[in-house]
């Protein structure tokens, strides 16, 4: 423990993220104590380690950037990989209704297994008729997006009026133009989320966070999937892997 830290004591179990530029794989950290919270008791130590940063995002997305209400319709593109399977469950815990975009069969049935309400297979069906069929045509109120490029393009084709689309990322590495025009004739909102400077900006907000989803997860309403438990002594394959998107939710690497 360093002088003046007051939230922890030695032997706590902890979750969090490591000082830069030290990297996370070692078998020890260091740690900051804005950006160091208590793990919650009903999770293990991989499911603890991985309520960080994408169920942070999520819920600073849902929550803070935008306001999802209860009865509305989530769009959640890249619905099984770690960004999009937070926002499936954050998303189900706030009472929506949530359409998962995925893209083959092993990543569909990780999505059901997240409580989408919906799945959508991109390589088999059209994500714009299903959410339209699915909305009798309305659209879908929240659109969240960590992939970027045609894929925002086409989630514009079923935003709802007064729609929100969240632009989280851009996995599918083209940054897109956003057609201001559009949104403007059919009264939608484009809305940016970038999670990292709230740590330094706002870490009362981000221990507001983690207590809000340690509260759901202790309410059974949230809980990381965990598809893999690694051991490997080839890191840096099993990082390519995750590069190459042929992983599920999270990877959780073990000393």
């Amino acid at each position: 423990m360093g002088a003046g830290v007051t939230r922890h004591t030695v032997g706590d179990r902890v979750l969090g993220a490591s000082v830069l530029p030290y990297g996370g794989f070692g078998e020890l950290a260091l740690m900051e104590e804005h950006t160091t919270f208590a793990a919650p008791l009903e999770l293990d130590d991989a499911e603890a380690a991985s309520l960080y940063v994408g169920y942070q995002t999520g819920w600073f997305g849902l929550h803070r950037r935008t306001s999802l209400r209860p009865g509305q319709t989530l769009l959640v593109h890249a619905a099984a990989g770690g960004i999009g399977s937070a926002a499936v469950q954050l998303g189900e815990a706030a009472g929506a209704r949530v359409i998962g975009v995925v893209s083959g069969p092993d990543k569909a049935d990780v999505a059901r297994r997240l409580g989408a309400d919906v799945v959508v297979d991109r390589r088999e069906q059209d994500f714009v008729e299903v959410v339209k069929a699915e909305t009798d045509g309305r659209g879908a109120d929240l659109v969240y997006d960590p992939v970027g490029g045609e894929t925002y393009a086409r989630s514009t084709k079923c935003i709802a009026v007064e729609g929100s689309i969240l632009v989280v990322g851009f996995a599918g590495g083209t940054i897109q133009s956003a057609a201001l025009k559009h949104a403007l004739v059919k009264n939608y909102s484009i809305v940016g989320l970038h999670w990292g400077p709230y740590t330094q900006r706002d870490p009362a907000l981000v221990q507001e966070c983690h207590d809000a989803l340690s509260a759901l997860v202790s309410k059974g309403l949230v809980r990381p999937l965990v598809s893999e438990r690694l051991a490997s002594s080839d890191l840096a394959a099993d990082v390519q892997r995750l590069a190459d998107g042929v992983t599920v939710d999270r990877v959780a690497l073990q000393a």
